[in-house]
């Protein structure tokens, strides 16, 4: 029975020393280690040993082999083998010696490892193994950072019309549009009719009108300052008399003066004199030297309240503030310019679709504006009831113009920018580029909060021009 798989290509013949040493007389070469040929992948199934009646083992060739008799190895060198007193290792055995029946004896004592033999030729590739099946995917990078915005290319040539799509499904209702810029007034309409006079002149009062809804709560001011102190208040009334101070020390007793010598006589009583005039004032005296400080007396009760002093300046609760940047470019001239996108008006004091501000109270205001200019130069002014105020000139295609201004407005004026004319329009703005408008209330001039939250709606009546402004003087050398 042969060890092994049966297969060739397993039989490991790459350690067997005592193979190697065997004699190359039988024509052999070392392609086929001593006349016995040398295992390979393309070799076809060997003969099978089989024992003879000689007890040595000899090779037969298995039916429909392709092996003769002259390919049958000599068994000598096997029979020389196993009659060796110490029996090689199995892995020094050739693979057609691996036989258990050999001379039908017991097995032998294992014997020692030989020398490594030389190696074999390389096999051939095995066939291809099958395809793995495909690995998960993997895990999903974060996304890049957004790149800069391309520059603009140039405009393509016009395709070829395409077929014509289908007719595509109705779409929703958009949303409400923005309300229009106020138009030019109308031409004055002819002169109606002439009225009926009533059958009586008195007047009648129609019903009432509903009761309007509440309007929207403002939201809560900003504290005001601390007022300022009141007037002194009057005097109070004089308080009691205090307790009589501790009465002093007697004074020393004087010397006794010398007696006097009367020589009068009781006469008669003379007439009344005439009083005489007032001498004259004299100079005041000297101050005479401090004197000994009394004992403190009692202290009086607390005097009554003095009467309150007008109140002082406050900062009431009135805010006024807006910010808006330009959507449409190339603003028309002399006209205000509406910057339609508003950024900031709580207080609705500034009307994106005129662009004019209509101050609330009288107060100091701040004003100020950002324009970008483009392709065009730009002559803007910023105008205060048909005034200008201040003005700005940017002659670069490709720059900006920024003011700001403090004034001082009183209930219902009103604050726009303008520019000059059409050749004079540059105002741009893009999505990397914004034109902005802004102006706040500093402070009130008063306490006195405007009768009502909606301004007068009578706009101011004037003309639309450029105006000048008054040069600044040149100092004298």
């Amino acid at each position: 029975m042969l060890k092994g798989s049966g297969a060739y290509p397993s039989q490991n013949t790459d350690n067997f020393p005592a193979y190697d040493n065997y004699p190359m007389a039988h024509g052999g070469s070392p392609q086929t280690r001593g006349g016995y040929p040398m295992p390979h992948y393309d070799y076809q199934m060997p003969p099978m040993p089989v024992p003879s009646d000689k007890g040595a083992t000899v090779l037969r060739a298995l039916p429909g082999s392709n092996m003769t008799a002259a390919d049958t190895p000599d068994l000598a060198y096997c029979n020389m083998i196993l009659e060796a007193p110490i029996p090689p290792t199995a892995d020094q055995v050739p693979w057609f010696c691996t036989c258990t029946l050999c001379k039908g004896g017991s097995k032998g004592p294992k014997g020692s490892r030989g020398d490594r033999g030389l190696p074999g030729q390389p096999g051939s590739p095995g066939r291809r193994g099958l395809t793995g099946p495909p690995g998960l995917p993997g895990f999903t990078g974060r996304p890049g950072m957004k790149g800069q915005k391309g520059d603009d290319g140039a405009k393509g040539d016009q395709g070829p019309m395409g077929f014509m799509g289908m007719k595509g499904e109705h779409g929703l209702k958009g949303d409400k549009g923005d309300m229009g810029v106020d138009g030019s007034p109308g031409v004055q309409g002819p002169p109606g009719e002439a009225g009926q006079c009533p059958a009586t002149c008195e007047s009648t009062h129609g019903p009432p009108g509903e009761v309007g809804l509440p309007g929207i709560v403002g939201p809560r001011g900003l504290p005001g300052t601390a007022g300022m102190p009141g007037m002194k208040g009057q005097k109070g009334d004089k308080g009691e008399v205090g307790m009589p101070g501790v009465p002093g020390i007697d004074g020393q007793k004087g010397d006794q003066g010398e007696q006097g010598v009367c020589h009068c006589k009781d006469g008669a009583k003379g007439a009344d004199g005439h009083q005489g005039s007032p001498g004259l004032r004299g100079e005041k005296g000297e101050m005479g030297p401090q004197g000994h400080a009394g004992a403190d007396g009692l202290k009086g009760e607390k005097g009554d309240v003095g009467v309150n002093g007008p109140p002082g300046p406050c900062s009431p609760a009135i805010q006024s503030a807006f910010a808006a940047r330009l959507d449409h470019i190339y603003p028309v001239p002399d006209l205000p310019i509406p910057f339609t996108a508003v950024i900031y008006n709580m207080q609705f004091h500034y009307n994106p679709f005129t662009g004019i501000y209509k101050a609330p109270v009288n107060g100091t205001y701040v004003f100020s504006y950002h324009l970008v200019v483009f392709s065009r130069v730009l002559r803007v002014g910023l105008f205060h009831n048909f005034i200008p105020i201040v003005k700005s000139t940017e002659l670069v295609s490709l720059g900006s113009v920024s003011q700001q201004v403090v004034l001082h407005l009183s209930m219902g004026d009103e604050v726009w920018l303008q520019v000059r004319d059409t050749t004079s329009n540059g105002m741009y703005a893009n999505s990397e580029a914004s034109s902005t408008f802004s102006g706040f209330l500093l402070y009130p001039d008063s306490c006195d909060v405007p009768f009502s939250r909606v301004l007068p709606l009578e706009p101011l009546v004037g003309t639309y021009e450029w105006g000048e402004l008054e040069a600044p003087t040149t100092p004298a050398p």
